[in-house]
This record gives structure tokens, C-alpha cells and sequence, in this order.
């Protein structure tokens, strides 16, 4: 009876399987610049999408969002020493 509950409810929630071929247009999506970040956004909201997609995009964005903000500490990491570099010179 439980097993047949938790079949009914998995069949009831279940996506369509994205094909090999939707898979490789995603990708060649995300190599052109600029486009990548616009579908990846359209993907993460559309309510309409493949809901395998639409989790992956918004994982995506969530590592775009991570790097995006360990690239601007590194930077200003690296700003802060050259500043200090370029005063101690100065002295």
C-alpha cells in the first residue's frame, strides 16, 4: 500500500526526460556570450520549461553568482597589496 503510494505520488510529479539532443543545444546555448546568462535567467523563471532545465539553470546562476563574488574579493584583495605595494614605495 505504501509503495503504491509513493509510486502514484513520484508518477504524478515525474518531467519529461530531456533528449541527448536538447541537452547539446543547452550547451551550445551557453557558449556564445551574453546569450548564456539571458536564457539561463529565462530558463530559471519560465514556468513553462522542462523542470529538469529549469533546476539546472537556476544552479547555474547560483555558481555564476559565487564566482562572481569570489572574483570581486580576489580583485580587491589584489588592489588592497598593490595600493600597499605602491605607498611603501612612495615612503
Amino acid at each position: 500500500m505504501e509503495q503504491e503510494q509513493r509510486d502514484f505520488a513520484y508518477s504524478n510529479h515525474s518531467a519529461p526526460v530531456m533528449s541527448i539532443s536538447q541537452w547539446v543545444i543547452t550547451m551550445l546555448v551557453m557558449i556564445i556570450p551574453i546569450v548564456n546568462i539571458v536564457m539561463l535567467i529565462v530558463w530559471a523563471t519560465s514556468a513553462y520549461d522542462n523542470p529538469n532545465r529549469k533546476n539546472w539553470a537556476i544552479a547555474q546562476l547560483i555558481f555564476m553568482g559565487i564566482a562572481v563574488i569570489i572574483w570581486v574579493l580576489f580583485f580587491s584583495a589584489m588592489m588592497g597589496m598593490m595600493s600597499g605595494m605602491i605607498g611603501s614605495l612612495g615612503a
